[in-house]
């Protein structure tokens, strides 16, 4: 069974708000026939689009193959929300990589949303870029380490971007009695991904980028040069980028092996009116909460609740996400029970077993970077334009992320998923007791 058609139908974006609220980008062609290129970039979406326009703009011959629509997949569908740091935090990546690496891994991660920043100001991508993310921590004891952690970044790191929120403060946020305190971080922010992802298309395409949907790539040959064939297409190129994340299947088995992909849910609501939504969020910042199952919320442009809670392991998305995430919803905003809910999707992201991104060199002329672990809308950009600069001849920031240790999966594709579950249900029951 095939993660990538169980859940959704074959060329048509998912049914969300963020598809119901796309600015739309005609379909383009399929892969046809005998194709030649500089390099071949398999992924439409963040890490894949990002790749393509870097080169592109650096004057190579570049082709792209989505499997469905640009965007179609995690990130056309994910919560917003752009961050700052690796998806570990700076005390553990100074015991997993020492100091000095640890500082430019977080240098790195500004350099990902300075990077967001700037393709949305240069490329004048509309997608409601708005500065401000909230951790709350829904436990009172989280919340001395949260503001160590604040105090550590701004001495430490020179990180001037990041304040404490005691139990008032976060209050005074977010209106919910379920936090106790937790940061503010007004270095990274939230954004509408799926227009960011297409915003990126469009761009990608007026730099000469020749972009084929709706080709599903069905098997990678190495070799110089190396062959990418689709159904209907023969592609050979001097250099081949994945950029498959979470929708990875079967392609390449060493990437396979470091890669796993999981469901995650989000819901909109009705549009509120603007008192009830500053009720909820009255500054307008995107919000994540300290359990390990993340609920992960924010405002829409028109005043909905976007709230993302609940994950599951299995090839299908559950039956009704309504209801699994609605229950989320409602423990944090009781307020909100009479509030219509009009979409709810899922999509999959990649994780790893360390959570940090998977970046891989295959042979002399295949790259490769996934597993962002829900910290991708940056991260994956920012891989992107490391693995053009790596093609063209400067790779030391790949090089450095290459660096990062991220092991398999025990057992393997066929063991892994349900030794993750095992451990995924545990922590989720951490979380309720």
């Amino acid at each position: 069974m095939d993660i990538l058609t169980v859940n959704d139908q074959q060329g048509q974006y998912p049914a969300s708000y963020y598809a119901a609220t796309a600015t739309p980008l005609a379909q383009l062609p399929v892969a046809t026939g005998q194709i030649t290129c500089d390099v071949c970039v398999i992924g439409g979406g963040f890490t894949g689009l990002s790749t393509a326009l870097h080169l592109a703009e650096k004057g190579l011959d570049v082709v792209l193959v989505e499997a469905h629509r640009v965007g179609w997949g995690a990130s056309g569908r994910n919560g917003g929300q752009v961050g700052t740091g690796q998806r570990l935090d700076q005390n553990a990546l100074e015991k997993l990589v020492g100091m000095t690496r640890a500082k430019a891994l977080w240098d790195l991660s500004l350099d990902s949303v300075a990077l967001v920043k700037s393709l949305i100001a240069d490329h004048k991508i509309d997608c409601g870029y708005v500065d401000g993310v909230i951790h709350a921590d829904h436990r009172a004891r989280f919340v001395r380490d949260s503001h160590a952690y604040a105090q550590k970044l701004q001495q430490t790191y020179g990180y001037d971007k990041i304040s404490t929120l005691d139990r008032a403060e976060i209050r005074d946020h977010v209106g919910s009695d379920d936090y106790h305190g937790g940061t503010l971080d007004m270095g990274a922010g939230h954004l509408h991904p799926l227009n960011y992802a297409l915003g990126l298309a469009a761009s990608a395409l007026k730099a000469g980028v020749r972009i084929f949907e709706n080709s599903r790539v069905v098997q990678l040959i190495e070799g110089n040069p190396a062959q990418v064939k689709t159904a209907t297409a023969d592609i050979r190129a001097a250099h081949v980028i994945v950029g498959a994340n979470g929708y990875l299947g079967h392609l390449h088995a060493q990437l396979a092996q470091r890669i796993m992909p999981i469901n995650n849910f989000i819901v909109a609501t009705e549009p509120l009116d603007d008192a009830t939504a500053r009720g909820l969020i009255r500054h307008n910042h995107a919000v994540a909460d300290s359990r390990f199952v993340i609920n992960y919320f924010r405002l829409s442009q028109d005043n909905r609740m976007l709230f993302g809670g609940g994950e599951n392991y299995s090839y299908k998305f559950p039956s009704d996400i309504n209801a699994l995430v609605r229950k989320p919803m409602l423990n944090i905003f009781p307020q909100l029970a009479d509030a219509r809910i009009d979409y709810a999707w899922g999509g999959t992201l990649g994780i790893t077993m360390t959570r940090l991104p998977s970046v891989v060199r295959i042979g002399n002329n295949i790259l490769s970077a996934g597993g962002f672990s829900g910290h991708g809308v940056a991260l994956a950009t920012l891989s992107g334009k490391m693995m053009a600069e790596a093609i063209t001849g400067n790779p030391a920031n790949f090089d450095l992320m290459a660096q990062i240790p991220t092991r398999q999966f025990p057992g393997g594709t066929s063991l892994r998923w349900p030794l993750l579950v095992l451990a995924m249900t545990w922590y989720a029951m951490r979380d309720r007791f």
